[in-house]
Formats: structure tokens, C-alpha cells, sequence
């Protein structure tokens, strides 16, 4: 038997088609327990996302985390749950209709777009797989991470080797790295950002926080580091900001090891004590919302920041 799966559904003459697979983290199936643990458990299993030996690892996975991460995570997803799922699944499924919708006015059905999660469902297999039946022969792979980084970028396309390594006819494949300085992404953030700003007041301070990666990255030579820092820079000079008016900072870190500083909870937890009051707080590294900007941002940060005196 042959390790390549076979084309019997292709047929010579038959139309073909430019396909976009639009891949992002991931989300839980549901916010319980359960749920949960599967979804960790694929997350945290990757050697991309925890570069530490990897039999140490995993008895640190199953003994430690996946025994009592999974319940308190699912309390904090249930805080955010939408009717239509995760917030990231919904925002993620609207981006790609959209997209969908303004490439049939362009192309007129010659471009597919589909939606995969790295982790959990759909999955990139699942996505690759709608696009080849529908006929798409040259396909064009959008990790919707802005700044490259191993652990999320890297990690897609090596889901998307894995999947191709089994197709016989593998179509024309592109891929987008980064896009952490291409003009319309900035221009994007200029408008989120003043949109803000006319609807509320405008705070002393813009704080660009970053989801963050270990620190051993960046000595690794992740890119990572370097890209946020060129975003935040970027758009501070399109909003014509003043050095003390922004900084650039990192949220989201696990476990002990030391991550990209500064931190973004430490921070909004010590500017009350240097006179700031009112901080705006605009997360770029996030194409849509999810636990860590509505959670963890907008909810428990803001409340340590209250308590803090801003």
C-alpha cells in the first residue's frame, strides 16, 4: 500500500482554484474541564511551544499542569464564552467570511478561504482538506500571527509539512511570515487606536502589550522581540505619540523560567505610583479577541490596575 493518500476524486480538466488557509492559535471545544485538558494537552505537547527536554517535560505536563491547569482555565473561558463559542473561534470565523466575501467580488470565485486552528478544531488537516476538494492547486498558508515567532508561526507550518508529506499531488505553496511592518497592518492599529480615542478618553499613557515568549528565545535568535518592538515603534510614530506616551510590554508568561520584560501586569501594577492614572492598553500580536485580551487585559489586569490607584 502506498504511504500517499490517492487522487481519485481528481479529474483532468477540472477546475482548479487559489486556496488560503488562514490558520490561528487555537480554542477549546468548551469551557470545561475536560475540554480543557484535551486542548493543553495538545498545546503544551509541542516541542515548539516548550524548548526543555522533552522527557522532563512531559512528566512535568501530565504530573503538574494537566492535573490542575485545566479547571481554573475553563472557569476563565467560561467568563468570555459566547453563544457561538469561544470568542476567538467567532471573531476568527467572521474575519474569514469577510475575506471570503471580498474575494469573490475581486476574483469571482477563483480564491477559497478556509479557517484552521494549530491546536484543537478545525484542524489544519481538516482545512487543507477542504481546500484541495475544492480544487485548489496553488494554496497560500496566512498564520495570523503579525510578529514571526518559532512558537506560533513555525509551528503552523510544520502542521502543514506533516499533513502534505502524505499527498501525492501537493499544490504550488506560499507562506506568510510576518507582516509586523507592512503598512496596511499599522494603518489597521492607527484606526483601532483613534477609534478608542474619540469614543473614550484619551488615557496618559498607550501601553502595546505583546503576548510574551521566554527570554531564551530571543537569545536563540527568535526574531520575535525585534518585530514587536518595530510594531509598537511604528505606531507610535503614525500616531505622532512621544517616547514617554507609549511603551512596548509582555503578558501571558508561564511558568518560572524568565520571559520578554517588561511584564505587562507589573507594569500597569507600578504606573499609578509614577502619576499615571488613565492608561489606554492595545494589545497588536492579537488579530482578534480572545482569553488573553478579554480576560486577562480587560478584566484582571484593570482591576489589579484599579486596585493599584489608576
Amino acid at each position: 500500500m502506498s504511504r500517499f493518500h490517492n487522487e481519485k476524486d481528481y479529474l483532468h480538466g477540472s477546475s482548479e482554484c487559489t486556496g488560503v488557509l488562514l490558520v490561528n492559535l487555537g480554542t477549546p471545544d468548551a469551557p470545561t474541564t475536560k475540554a480543557l485538558r484535551r486542548y493543553l494537552a495538545e498545546f503544551l505537547s509541542d516541542p515548539r511551544v516548550v524548548e526543555i527536554p522533552r522527557v522532563l517535560w512531559l512528566m512535568i505536563l501530565y504530573g503538574a499542569v494537566l492535573p490542575r491547569r485545566p479547571a481554573k482555565s475553563a472557569a476563565l473561558y467560561r467568563s468570555i464564552w459566547q453563544e457561538g463559542g469561544s470568542p476567538l473561534m467567532v471573531y476568527s470565523k467572521q474575519q474569514q467570511h469577510a475575506l471570503q466575501k471580498e474575494m469573490q467580488i475581486r476574483f469571482k470565485g477563483e480564491v477559497k478561504i478556509e479557517l484552521a486552528m494549530r491546536y484543537g478544531n478545525p484542524s489544519i488537516k481538516a482545512g487543507l482538506e477542504r481546500l484541495q476538494q475544492q480544487g485548489a492547486r496553488r494554496l497560500l498558508v496566512f498564520p495570523l500571527y503579525p510578529q514571526y515567532s518559532a512558537a506560533t508561526t513555525a509551528t503552523s507550518y510544520d502542521a502543514v509539512f506533516k499533513v502534505m508529506n502524505t499527498w501525492r499531488w501537493v499544490p504550488e505553496l506560499r507562506f506568510v511570515g510576518q507582516y509586523h511592518d507592512h503598512p496596511a497592518y499599522i494603518e489597521a492599529l492607527v484606526k483601532s487606536v483613534k477609534a478608542h480615542w474619540k469614543a473614550q478618553p484619551r488615557g496618559d499613557l498607550l501601553l502595546m502589550s505583546f503576548h510574551g515568549v521566554p527570554k531564551r528565545n530571543l537569545m536563540l535568535g527568535d526574531p520575535y522581540h525585534c518585530q514587536c518592538h518595530k510594531t509598537g515603534r511604528l505606531l507610535a510614530e503614525r500616531l505622532g505619540l512621544k517616547d514617554n506616551e507609549w511603551r512596548v510590554t509582555f503578558q501571558s508568561r508561564f511558568g518560572k523560567a524568565e520571559w520578554l520584560q517588561p511584564y505587562t501586569d507589573k507594569t500597569l501594577e507600578a504606573l499609578p505610583a509614577e502619576g499615571i492614572k488613565n492608561v489606554d492598553v492595545v494589545c497588536p500580536g492579537f488579530t482578534v479577541d480572545c482569553l488573553e485580551t478579554l480576560e486577562e487585559i480587560a478584566a484582571e489586569n484593570c482591576e489589579n490596575f484599579k486596585q493599584a490607584g489608576g
